[in-house]
């Protein structure tokens, strides 16, 4: 059964950077991509980076484009999400999901990690 782990949230000034963690177990993690989301206090929850099994091939929502940076570490089964320039409107819960390349996301929605930009 597929798990996920979400870890490195905290509170940071705008402008400040963070790295999320996203670990992953119960799957061949090799077969698997991962979607990064976030939901906002009173909003919907939104999608914000993926990348595919190779970790070749990554793709953005248009708010983080240029600031965030995903990538994979397949011996660890982990997968990164590089925050940099942040803002505050960054603030969210995020939470990352396996995605099987047939059957989409799979899973259940993991705790998350709370980040928080403010000064």
């Amino acid at each position: 059964q597929v798990q996920v782990v979400e870890s490195g949230g905290g509170l940071v000034q705008p402008g400040g950077s963070l790295r999320l963690s996203c670990a992953v177990s119960g799957i061949d993690f090799r077969i698997y991509g991962v979607n990064w989301y976030r939901q906002a206090l009173g909003k919907e929850r939104e999608w914000v980076a993926r990348i595919d099994s190779s970790g070749r091939r990554s793709d953005y929502a248009d708010s983080v484009k240029g600031r965030f940076a995903i990538r994979r570490d397949n011996a660890h089964k982990t997968v990164y999400l590089q925050m940099n320039s942040l803002k505050p409107e960054d603030t969210a819960v995020y939470y990352c999901r396996a995605r099987h390349p047939g059957l989409g996301d799979v899973g259940s929605w993991g705790q998350g990690t709370q980040v928080t930009v403010s000064s």
